[in-house]
């Protein structure tokens, strides 16, 4: 049993059981990695993928036993090696952030603007997905920490931390009905044709529930991963915009000059919260456990 070939078992796992990606991802040929695992599988005695032909479609229950196992030695490993840079440079390094369009967009920028100043040789790389695809660059080493609003918290293998909270607003053409109201009600709301965000997004959860518990019907006329675009929709006229406040405060001066304004939702809604989450167990460098506080540290309205 050698490293190699453990590493040629992860990959294959995370490429979805593609070979030929599995290869790409490692610097080598397909045939390479064919031979690694099937060395891998007589040294332990077990078939560790089901295979149909020359295709793998899977894992045996064996394989499922070890991945585990496989997983935990590699990141003890990348520990090990980490621990080994901190000591040789505690302020240089990389960190990978998975998270979705809305914290990358709006609420992260002036935190890595911070980040940057104390930390300049620490590269940073920022991946975007939905919050089930950025936990899964967490658990697959392609990230170092997840942040988002849903699902991450409940994810298994991940620790995850509450940073900061936020709110929805409603976003309105200035001569919009609603914006005579001083406070919107669900009921008032429900009225009118929705645009807003993807299930998966920003508190979407929230803003169904909100409705259901009311026992109203709501038409979402368009959903959409990126505030920009919902705010897109909304001035030509297509709906009602529920967005997160830490998108419309950053748009600031520019909704006047679209016509647009941005009314309070937090009493509709509720309180959202976002989270960081690592690998459980991983270690943690200083300029690491920094980013943390800085995500902490933030505040919106």
């Amino acid at each position: 049993m050698n490293l190699q070939q453990l590493r040629c078992i992860r990959e294959i796992v995370r490429q979805d059981f593609n070979l030929t990606n599995a290869a790409h991802a490692l610097f080598t040929s397909q045939p390479a990695v064919s031979k690694t695992v099937m060395d891998f599988e007589v040294d332990m005695g077990f078939d560790v993928f089901i295979r149909h032909g020359k295709r793998i479609k899977g894992l045996t229950n064996e394989g499922e036993r070890i991945l585990p196992a496989v997983e935990k030695i590699l990141q003890d490993l990348k520990d090990l090696r980490d621990i080994a840079d901190e000591t040789k440079n505690p302020n240089k390094g990389h960190l990978t952030i998975a998270t979705t369009h809305t914290q990358a967009r709006y609420a992260l920028p002036r935190l890595i603007q911070i980040f940057r100043q104390e930390y300049p040789e620490v590269r940073l790389s920022l991946l975007q997905g939905t919050p089930a695809q950025i936990t899964q660059m967490v658990l697959s080493n392609q990230a170092d920490v997840a942040i988002a609003t849903e699902g991450i918290v409940r994810t298994e293998g991940l620790t995850a931390t509450a940073c900061y909270e936020w709110q929805h607003k409603i976003l309105l053409p200035l001569k919009h009905p609603l914006t005579k109201l001083k406070k919107i009600t669900l009921a008032e709301l429900a009225r009118y044709p929705l645009v807003t965000y993807d299930p998966a997004f920003a508190g979407r959860g929230k803003i169904d529930a909100a409705f259901t518990r009311e026992g109203l019907q709501t038409d979402i006329v368009l959903e959409a991963i990126d505030a920009d675009v919902i705010r897109t929709y909304v001035e030509v006229g297509l709906g009602v915009g529920i967005m997160a406040a830490i998108a419309l405060d950053a748009m600031g001066d520019e909704l006047a000059k679209k016509q647009l304004v941005a009314m309070d939702a937090g009493h509709l809604f509720g309180i959202n919260t976002t989270y960081a989450a690592v690998k459980t167990d991983r270690y943690l460098k200083k300029y690491e456990q920094r980013f943390f506080d800085l995500l902490a540290n933030l505040s919106f309205s």
